[in-house]
């Protein structure tokens, strides 16, 4: 069985080396060559791009994470999960709808390959502590590996940011929240800045928005 790795914040985002501490070292790692967060799920297929083989198990593609699932799947016909992450900042809600981390997976699903998205919610001044993140991702990869996955459908999680003293977190099976982003744009002559402020949007009691900015890790199921 072949674990992919694969991200949107790009092969050398220390989240990925995080996932890869996670599942115990064995997986091949096919990443964006480069920051590709929010760019939904955007593939490549008027011009070529580049494949990068930086060893037998880790390849940097010129494309966004769809393009990398495809690319992967294309070149191992035997991959038991794609896994992406563990994004820097949470993808949780209608976030699904702009997340290349979530976007790697969903392609996955399409192909009826089972798929795993992670990420680590961020809550200012606080930095995440990437081995903290490694483990409590290990510990949801865990179930969730071994959890029954319908077809057509894929994992996301997001993962609690806290203070370095604050109690362990559950792992909370819940719904994905479909309140909007919060809007706010700071204009100056015609430019329009984005100042949304990601903690303060809207939480729907049981979402996994509540969830996550709750401080336990939401696990939710997305159906294509």
């Amino acid at each position: 069985m072949t674990f992919i790795l694969t991200n949107d914040d790009g092969i050398d985002a220390p989240g990925i080396r995080a996932l890869h501490d996670a599942i115990g070292g064995k997986s091949v790692w096919v990443a964006p060559l480069s920051q590709r967060s929010g760019c939904g799920h955007q593939v490549t297929t008027s011009q070529p791009f580049q494949v990068q083989r930086r060893s037998p198990t880790r390849y940097a593609v010129q494309g966004a994470p769809a393009d990398c699932t495809r690319v992967a799947i294309a070149m191992f016909p035997d991959i038991a999960w794609v896994l992406s992450g563990i994004n820097a900042g949470g993808n949780l809600g209608v976030d699904a709808y702009i997340s290349g981390t979530m976007a790697a997976v969903r392609e996955a699903a399409i192909h009826g390959v089972r798929g795993i998205a992670l990420s680590h919610l961020i809550k200012r001044p606080l930095a995440i502590d990437w081995e903290v993140a490694a483990h409590r991702s290990q510990q949801v990869l865990t179930e969730l590996l071994s959890h029954p996955l319908p077809p057509g459908h894929f994992w996301n999680v997001n993962l609690p940011h806290l203070e370095p003293k604050a109690k362990e977190p559950e792992i909370i099976f819940c719904h994905p929240s479909t309140d909007p982003l919060p809007l706010s744009y700071r204009v100056e002559g015609d430019l329009y800045y984005y100042q949304g402020d990601y903690i303060r949007r809207k939480r729907t009691t049981g979402t996994d928005v509540d969830v996550c900015l709750g401080g336990n890790i939401a696990v939710t199921q997305i159906q294509l």
